[in-house]
């Protein structure tokens, strides 16, 4: 027999026939699974966890079947509160199924700590400059001291302390300027009571 005769053949078309359905169960069969298992036509609306604390957000992704991973804490933003969440992804209003990660960024406990630069002997408008740019605030009431230069900077204050370089305080901390007032005869210097 010849393969166009064999092709012609009433065998030939019943396993060609049984090929295409079995195929086509195949296909049905697979895209069902797929649904089941990928959980297709779910849907969970993602809630608004902003300001937030972890303990409400885990109490309410846990009710929504969702997980919370916490990756990153911004730079703290006063106008949320301690160990709050800043941000989310997905966003708020996002659909997503069931058991989805939801990741999280908290507002830390407070700003951070940052290192007094060595400013001692420069001019107030060069100390406020460098300090403004770290983050700190300059008191508007410096206290002058007895020094031949006038406006250089002899000391800094914070809650009445003086501080060195090196020293860390909170970031956004108001800073008092101790400027020498260009009367004096001679280079200021700190004394015990200063200190």
């Amino acid at each position: 027999m010849s393969l166009v005769q064999f092709i012609k053949s009433k065998s030939f078309m019943k396993q060609l026939l049984f090929a295409i359905v079995g195929l086509i169960v195949f296909v049905f069969a697979v895209m069902k699974w797929v649904n089941i298992s990928t959980n297709h036509d779910q849907k969970i609306e993602v809630p608004n966890l902003e300001k937030m604390s972890l303990s409400e957000v885990e109490h309410t992704l846990s009710e929504l079947d969702l997980k919370l991973f916490v990756i990153d804490s911004a730079s703290f933003n006063p106008d949320y509160p301690k160990k709050s969440v800043i941000d989310q992804d997905p966003e708020p209003g996002n659909f997503v199924k069931e058991n989805r990660k939801i990741y999280l960024t908290l507002n830390p406990s407070g700003y951070r700590n940052v290192e007094i630069p060595n400013v001692f002997g420069k001019t107030k408008r060069q100390v406020t400059s460098h300090l403004s740019a770290i983050g700190f605030k300059i008191s508007s009431n410096p206290i002058y001291v007895s020094d031949i230069a006038k406006d250089v900077v002899r000391g800094l204050l914070f809650n009445g302390k003086d501080l060195k370089a090196g020293d860390k305080i909170p970031k956004t901390s108001v800073i008092t300027l101790k400027l020498g007032d260009g009367e004096g005869s001679g280079r200021y210097l700190q004394s015990s009571s200063d200190k």
